[in-house]
């Protein structure tokens, strides 16, 4: 037997003049951090399992609970905190790796705060969005260099597109850690929205497929639930490299997460482990990528655009030149604060880049190039609301990803517990019982009613800064200025100080 010293995260308090012991907290927590005790003929709670996800606090009848943090002090020290101390204590009693859900939840600064846009004043008059058009629709993929234009039209054939009514599409997220119905509410809000959603990793469920037209499939390292229907059934291919939230590591989806649905789905054994290695087996080198990406658009019959996904590391502008000269029609760059469903707590809080600067560098890398044309970027990663997006594009963006933002819309409260399968709103599991949480419909219109909601102050936004398309906006970096940030973070983002 081990013994384990760390302390409880949080505390539950429960009003014993309020609380009626109806057993609603007990029916309601996945974690079992609330029990009935028959003998005491009342509902009790254990400090220990509980992940401050609100369940139990939301749909309290009485309000009789509340949940904060844990008050054990520990004596004050520079360099060995309670989170540090604590960690060896799990980690002595367990000889396991700690894990943890979600993005990076250590003090790094968060570009998009240190960014203040340009507002159009007496010589460049603003416009009003409600009264004049603006124009949104974003297209994806690589441009010519050139085009023919014969009697008003185009005379040649583009390559295959995205048409985006607005910047923003859903992130990868695969069916496996995420429910069914949190994949239906995404599928349905994308297709609302005229945008794109992401099935990540875990193939395509067969109920599905009727929203190919919205959807970009995903072929990463496992090739879990690939197939050539699956590879036409949407409307781009992205292939998988790394994930901001643990670059250079591959996934694993615990056995009993693998049910019938996703067993089918992602073409595996029932209960069986889903791991998916960390490099691709058949990736060693831009020419490697090269190939997969080619035999992609054979497969598919060069209709649809071929996106690759790497995660912001050091190195990430000599990549992605790489990548766009191997082919692909999009990079998706997902930046070291994004989410996930699972990863190692160290890899998460010290791996990677802030997204802020690997666009910078890689949008400056590709123009100095001169084959910023041959792809288009999107970003991710900590994408929190519509003014972060408007800076994006600044920068360079086409488009943003957003996943944490999504969730958050469909009812998650960050518990930073999405591995254990126990998600108490439907979310991050594949218990029936809980997935039945999120209704996909109520799920759809919510994430819907956000990106309707962050398209109207994209508009705002641009509408005040005398621009009224999206297209005049994007890489002009002209608009943004820095404040509290260093000489050099200015230079690598190619912004001037406020002042200047």
């Amino acid at each position: 037997m081990t013994l384990d010293l760390s302390t409880p995260e949080f505390l539950i308090e429960r009003n014993r003049d309020r609380c009626i012991d109806c057993k609603v907290c007990v029916n309601q927590c996945a974690n079992e951090a609330h029990t009935y005790d028959e003998e005491e003929g009342k509902v009790v709670s254990d400090d220990t399992k509980c992940v401050n996800c609100h369940r139990c606090v939301a749909l309290c009848p009485t309000k009789a609970l509340s949940v904060r943090k844990y008050p054990l002090e520990f004596r004050s020290h520079g360099t060995w905190n309670a989170h540090y101390i604590n960690s060896i204590y799990k980690q002595a009693a367990t000889g396991g790796i700690l894990l943890t859900g979600m993005g990076t939840d250590k003090n790094y600064p968060i570009y998009w705060d240190h960014l203040l846009l340009n507002a159009s004043q007496v010589t460049n008059p603003s416009i009003d969005p409600l009264r004049e058009p603006m124009e949104l629709k974003t297209f994806l993929g690589r441009k010519p260099d050139a085009v023919k234009i014969e009697n008003g039209r185009l005379a040649e054939k583009l390559p295959p597109q995205l048409e985006l009514e607005v910047p923003i599409m859903f992130s990868a997220m695969s069916f496996g850690s995420i429910s069914l119905n949190a994949h239906k509410s995404l599928a349905r809000a994308a297709q609302e929205m005229g945008t794109f959603w992401n099935t990540g990793e875990g193939g395509l469920h067969r109920d599905l497929f009727p929203y190919g037209k919205n959807t970009i499939v995903q072929v990463a390292s496992g090739r879990f639930g690939v197939h050539t229907d699956y590879l036409n059934s949407g409307a781009a291919i992205e292939i998988k490299i790394g994930q901001g939230a643990k670059p250079g590591i591959g996934g694993h989806l615990p056995g009993e997460k693998v049910g019938r649905e996703v067993s089918l789905t992602r073409m595996i054994p029932q209960g069986s482990d889903a791991i998916s290695p960390a490099p691709h087996h058949d990736i060693y080198s831009i020419e490697d990528l090269r190939q997969l990406i080619y035999s992609l658009k054979e497969a598919s019959n060069y209709e649809k655009p071929i996106s690759v996904k790497i995660a912001a590391v050091h190195n990430v502008a000599a990549i992605a030149s790489g990548i766009a000269r191997a082919g692909a029609d999009i990079i998706a760059i997902d930046g070291f604060r994004g989410g996930t469903g699972a990863t190692p707590l160290r890899t998460r809080d010290t791996v990677g880049i802030p997204i802020e600067l690997a666009l910078a560098a890689v949008d400056s890398r590709l123009r100095e190039e001169g084959i910023r044309n041959q792809v288009s970027l999107v970003i991710g990663g900590s994408v929190r609301n519509s003014a972060d997006i408007v800076k994006a594009i600044a920068i360079g963006a086409d488009a943003v990803y957003i996943g944490t933002s999504a969730l958050i819309a469909l009812g998650c409260h960050m518990c930073q517990r999405c591995y254990t399968g126990k998600c108490n709103w439907g979310i991050a599991t594949q218990n029936p019982n809980l997935v039945k949480r999120l209704n996909p419909d109520i799920g759809a219109q919510r994430a819907a009613n956000l990106v309707k909601a962050w398209s109207h102050e994209i508009k705002e936004l641009l509408g005040g800064m005398g621009i009224n398309a999206l297209e005049s906006l994007r890489g002009n970096r002209l608009m943004l200025r820095g404040v509290g940030i260093s000489e050099k973070e200015l230079e690598i983002l190619g912004v001037m100080h406020a002042g200047e």
